[in-house]
């Protein structure tokens, strides 16, 4: 199994290359006085696997539990559109895990001094720690195949050195016997994502779609695989030169895919919307599904999604 493309690891400012003292939080943790009723976070949906971590328990939930197993930690929060996207793979993925590895959710509002630690410039950022340093990370939300991929990895890599891996695979598997197989269909399609096909990619998960219309996972996947393919080969002037060309209806789509993808999807959206309203005809259609597929890359409920949607209607009616 391959590690995760160089281009998606974020720089944690120097983390992956130099050591990172995660115990500088011990200190600090220490010396916060304790409360007999401390404000604890919301609970994560997930089991033992899943956990909520602060600076004061980051030392314990973090350093500690990564001497003996995975730990991927996801610094959110709660205004943040792709985290949205992306916490529910990884719970689910941590599920999956049975405690082969542990999530660590922190919300970097409640919790700065973490993200500051790790050096992360923006947010979702993934971090994997082992032996209580981190190994890898990515920024940005991935599809779920993609960071399915990237944690089997680090497993694989790890598992000789950190003993609590194989133990909760062996005790999952004798739990489990009786596990459902992978659909194979999903495989191929995964399979081409991984390898950078992604035309083969799509066309697997539009025969999916074709048998069954209703499969919301392929249905999202398909979304997420075209918008990685766009994204390969995004200009970097594309919003200059969408700006500078407001009828140009190709130099807006460009523009809102660039935006997207630096996490501004507030402004893709306002920018398709207004393309919508000002255009006419097929270029006018051209900005309205567009604007519609970019929709497929968050969650229905995200606050943005259900503005630009009424925003939407009101340029169409």
């Amino acid at each position: 199994m391959s590690r995760p493309n160089p281009q998606q690891t974020v720089a944690l400012s120097g983390a992956l290359s130099r050591a990172v003292d995660l115990s500088a939080l011990k200190a600090r943790a220490d010396a916060a006085p304790r409360r007999d009723s401390p404000a604890a976070p919301p609970a994560s949906s997930g089991g033992n696997w899943v956990v909520d971590v602060t600076e004061q328990s980051f030392q314990t939930d973090v350093v500690e539990r990564s001497m003996r197993v995975l730990v991927v930690v996801d610094l959110w929060a709660t205004w943040c559109g792709p985290c949205k996207q992306l916490s529910p793979v990884l719970e689910r993925l941590a599920e999956a895990g049975r405690g082969a590895w542990v999530l660590a959710k922190i919300d970097v509002d409640a919790n700065p001094r973490i993200a500051q630690l790790f050096g992360a410039q923006s947010i979702p950022t993934v971090i994997a720690i082992a032996g209580g340093q981190p190994v890898d990370a990515f920024a940005g939300a991935r599809p779920e195949p993609e960071v399915k991929r990237w944690i089997t990895s680090l497993l694989d890599a790890l598992r000789d050195q950190l003993p609590g891996i194989r133990a909760a695979e062996q005790g999952a598997g004798s739990r489990q016997p009786d596990a459902e197989p992978e659909d194979p269909r999903f495989t191929a399609a995964e399979a081409a994502l991984a390898a950078g096909d992604y035309a083969a990619a799509e066309a697997a998960y539009q025969q999916i779609l074709a048998a069954d219309p209703g499969n919301d996972q392929a249905r999202i996947a398909l979304a997420q695989t075209r918008f990685l393919q766009r994204a390969q080969t995004a200009d970097p002037a594309a919003v200059a030169k969408a700006d500078a060309a407001p009828d140009d209806v190709g130099a807006q789509l460009a523009a809102a895919d660039a935006e997207v993808a630096a996490e501004a999807p507030e402004r893709a959206f306002e920018r398709l919307v207004a393309a919508v309203r000002r255009l006419t005809g097929e270029d006018s259609d051209r900005a309205r599904a567009h604007l519609v597929g970019l929709f497929e890359l968050f969650p229905a409920d995200d606050p943005r999604v259900t503005s630009a949607r009424r925003a939407l209607a009101r340029a169409l009616f």
